[in-house]
């Protein structure tokens, strides 16, 4: 993958993830977006299936795409007023939820892998 081509992954997880999660927070008058409804409703599949989309299209280190779609929640919470006191609290809890986006990441990777092997 050369320089400008891996720009765009790390572009679209981070934007995606900043457009998610402030949408989520909005719609959901809430500065935390997992303090919402539509979060576990939506958002967070949403986000689950928009990794596997990065992981199948970027498959090298596909994991990287979730993580940075997954965290961004924080920097969002963060900007939008959040205090610092349950930052580390935060924080745990963002990494659990990575885990099935970097899940759906790895596999579509497989996937896009064997495909261009065939």
């Amino acid at each position: 993958m050369s320089t400008h081509s891996a720009r765009l992954p790390y572009a679209a997880a981070s934007v995606g993830g900043i457009v998610l999660w402030t949408v989520t927070s909005a719609v959901g008058d809430r500065t935390e977006p997992w303090d919402t409804e539509i979060y576990w409703s939506f958002s967070y599949p949403l986000s689950i299936a928009a990794s596997a989309v990065l992981g199948y299209l970027f498959p090298t280190r596909a994991w990287r795409w979730a993580v940075l779609l997954t965290f961004m929640q924080g920097a969002v919470m963060l900007l939008g007023g959040s205090g610092l006191g349950l930052l580390p609290l935060g924080l745990l809890l963002l990494s659990f939820l990575s885990l099935p986006p970097i899940l759906a990441a790895l596999l579509a990777a497989t996937v896009s892998a064997r495909r261009a092997r065939a």
